[in-house]
């Protein structure tokens, strides 16, 4: 009875072992199938985020990436006004300093992702 369970172990142990090694070769694949047939990002230009500037629809660019605020235009700390003045246009110095030479606290900076849209992409 030891003798079986001894062996089986093993047995398991190894086939792990040979797994772990040869996982990176399955998972790094999909990554790579998922980019190459990803779509195309939005063509994203100044004149598109221009045409969301209300409190119902409120993209801004900041830092060259667009951002769709809308859902967070109510959760924002400050009047919503401070925010809303910004809504449709390029925003960049106003996120740094707040308007008022204060810049945006690092959980500020972590919400950005969650929020972006794409790149800006300027007239060539």
């Amino acid at each position: 009875m030891m003798r079986r369970l001894y062996l089986s172990s093993t047995v398991l142990f190894w086939l792990a072992v040979l797994a772990f090694a040869l996982a990176p070769l399955w998972w790094d694949e999909a990554p790579r199938a998922q980019e190459r047939s990803a779509p195309q990002q939005r063509v994203l230009t100044l004149a598109e985020v221009a045409r969301h500037a209300s409190a119902g629809d409120c993209w801004m660019v900041i830092d060259g990436q667009v951002y769709d605020f809308t859902p967070y235009v109510a959760k924002h700390p400050a009047e919503p006004s401070i925010l809303l003045a910004w809504c449709g246009k390029e925003a960049s110095e106003a996120y740094r300093t707040k308007t008022r030479g204060r810049p945006h606290s690092p959980y500020a900076d972590s919400l950005l992702p969650t929020y972006r849209i794409g790149p800006l992409v300027t007239a060539r």
